[in-house]
């Protein structure tokens, strides 16, 4: 069966529109804020900017104001996007509120979804996923989940201490999971919920300073403080918030690696376009043996993790768990990413470092990827977790099925004349 990895029509039509759009408008934009934080006057203009170019919001249904695409189509337009640290956000596919976008149409009431769904796709509004906590909570492991939520008259509240959340400064809602059942280390009783913004038991407590800055609104430090919200604010069912997280975590690791392999694409392509120009010891960079392996290295990295996504991306759109498939990319994606921007930078030498090019910034930037979204080792455990029950699951099979033609070729011989031949089919 012939194998096409080239993608439809209005898949291709629209990634490079994207590409287009990010080149002339976002990178632009990205030169004259490079050492500032983003504003949100600056989010409006590039979101306003990238609807009018007809690229905006390219993985929300067109119920609400978006293009629909597929897992597979979204890598595509994505990669693109991720050439500039600000496409995602003008495109609105940055993290978290593109994962929160994916998880609201999938489990959200019709109500739910048209109070915070459509508000976030198409703008409107943020969001932020408040789960992870300080130590010894919720973080790598989710079963450690510590805040907990008890049922009062006509709802729910909630009490606990959240960490690094993303985007929670000016975030127009939190969904927040929170213990409604067991204690911290089972493996469910979760349930999320949806908190308004200007809820009183919500508070963001401080900034936390990191590596990064270009995940808009920051990762923030929060309580939820006798934080009391109504029935109608549980997003799907009680204590089922950890199988709804599945339903996120797949596709949201796929998009960050998406995202972050456009970011490696242009770490290479200011690479390149050095080495092709820089001349030293009597010849050009890049005709030096060394500079040319780290190219090479480079490029087998980016198609690497293409190849990675777009196999990940399949099994989900073919409604696949994914878990194997996007534990792997992401491992691989992660590291090849600041495999690549490293190697860039070292091609670079002093301009690298510097801050006249952008590859200092991508450094630091892309470094926490192989932490968030689940740790390297975390991935690398239930990798191999995974194959070893498979090989056990296999050695089970096999011993069961040669049980079953040794008992097989018992009854067979049971049943034979006497005097025929050992083995003899039954007359």
């Amino acid at each position: 069966m012939a194998v096409d990895l080239a993608h439809p029509p209005h898949v291709a039509d629209l990634a490079r529109r994207t590409a287009q759009f990010v080149r002339e408008v976002v990178l632009p934009a990205e030169e004259r804020n490079r050492s500032a934080v983003p504003s949100e006057a600056l989010r409006r203009e590039l979101q306003d900017a990238a609807r009018a170019a007809g690229v905006f919001a390219p993985h929300v249904s067109a119920e609400y104001g978006g293009h629909g695409l597929d897992m597979r189509g979204r890598a595509a337009v994505f990669e693109e996007a991720g050439y500039s640290l600000l496409g995602p956000l003008a495109l609105n596919i940055a993290a978290p509120d593109e994962g929160n976008m994916h998880l609201l149409e999938a489990v959200a009431t019709e109500e739910q979804k048209e109070r915070y769904l459509r508000p976030l796709a198409t703008g409107e509004i943020r969001s932020c996923f408040a789960m992870t906590e300080p130590a010894p909570g919720a973080g790598s492991d989710p079963r450690a989940l510590a805040t907990r939520a008890e049922r009062i008259d006509g709802g729910w509240r909630i009490q606990g201490h959240k960490w690094f959340i993303t985007g929670a400064d000016g975030a127009g809602f939190a969904i927040c999971m929170a213990r409604t059942s067991g204690t911290p280390g089972d493996a469910g009783g979760a349930t999320m919920f949806l908190v308004d913004a200007d809820n009183p038991g919500m508070k963001i407590v401080r900034h936390i300073e990191t590596l990064d800055e270009s995940l808009f609104g920051g990762h923030v430090e929060m309580l939820f403080e006798n934080c009391e919200v109504p029935d109608e604010a549980v997003l799907g069912a009680v204590d089922q918030g950890f199988q709804y997280a599945q339903v996120r975590l797949g596709p949201a690791r796929m998009t960050h690696c998406m995202r972050w392999l456009g970011i490696a694409r242009h770490a290479q392509d200011l690479a390149v376009r050095r080495a092709a120009e820089r001349e030293l010891f009597g010849s050009r960079l890049g005709d030096l043996g060394m500079t040319q392996q780290a190219i090479a290295d480079s490029e087998i990295d980016i198609a690497a993790s293409r190849g990675l996504i777009l196999q990940a991306c399949w099994e989900l759109d073919q409604g696949r768990s994914g878990g194997q498939s996007t534990a792997i990319a992401k491992t691989f994606c992660a590291e090849a990413v600041w495999r690549v921007v490293d190697r860039s930078l070292q091609i670079c030498g002093a301009l690298g470092v510097s801050g006249d090019i952008a590859l200092s910034r991508f450094l630091r930037e892309v470094r926490p990827f192989r932490i968030y979204d689940g740790p390297s080792e975390t991935h690398r455990w239930a990798i191999a977790r995974r194959t070893l029950r498979r090989h056990t699951t296999a050695q089970a099979e096999t011993a069961a099925q040669a049980q079953t033609s040794a008992q097989a070729t018992a009854a067979t011989q049971a049943d034979a004349p006497a005097g025929a031949p050992a083995g003899a089919p039954a007359q």
